[in-house]
């Protein structure tokens, strides 16, 4: 003879698992997103990274991080109103040797809007490495899907704004045959990720 069990019996365990599964998703939604901070020639701007958007992207930034790339690069090409880009080449603009390419992770969803920070490429989408840019306006057609593979935003500048203006103002001209080179260097010192 089959022993029954009681409906109530299974609550207990159902329950118990439900609530261990919303405490990790609770974890993981209030897990803070990684922060650092760009210290410029003419001031500091903090960027919020969004590996939620872009894991790849934001793990490639991290590491050139780790390995201090950045200090002693340049804003090489600024546009205004459109864009300031950096983190390739030194002061004299020679360029810096990098790692492979990342795959481009740009989204419809992840749009190229003022204050968003995109990765630099070639035409060929999956060749971004060191260099990123920042949006000065909102940029529609980088968005992916609108004319191709489109720019794969990582993260946004959420604090001192005004410095990447104040880059944007800068007179610019043509240097060792690049176009939109600022007249007047405007060095990274270092890029930190804040702890």
């Amino acid at each position: 003879m089959r022993k029954k069990v009681k409906p109530f019996s299974y609550v207990i365990p159902v329950a118990l698992c439900v609530t261990m599964l919303l405490s990790a998703v609770k974890t993981v939604a209030e897990e803070p997103l990684p922060k650092a901070t760009v210290e410029t020639s003419l001031g500091s701007f903090e960027v919020t990274l969004r590996p939620d958007l872009a894991p790849e992207t934001v793990n490639n930034f991290k590491q050139y991080l780790a390995d201090d790339f950045y200090s002693g690069t340049v804003f090489h090409r600024v546009i205004p109103g459109f864009m300031i880009q950096g983190g390739g080449f030194d002061r004299e603009l020679n360029q810096k040797p990098t790692r492979s390419p990342v795959v481009n992770e740009a989204k419809p969803t992840a749009k190229n809007l003022r204050g968003t920070i995109a990765m630099a490429r070639t035409q060929n989408p999956d060749s971004a490495t060191s260099q990123f840019f920042i949006n000065l306006t909102d940029n529609e057609f980088l968005d992916a899907g609108v004319r191709g593979a489109g720019y794969a935003v990582f993260g946004k500048v959420t604090d001192g704004m005004g410095v990447i203006d104040a880059i944007a103002a800068i007179p610019t001209g043509r240097q060792r045959g690049m176009a939109d080179v600022p007249d007047e260097p405007v060095i990274i010192k270092k890029i930190t990720l804040q702890p």
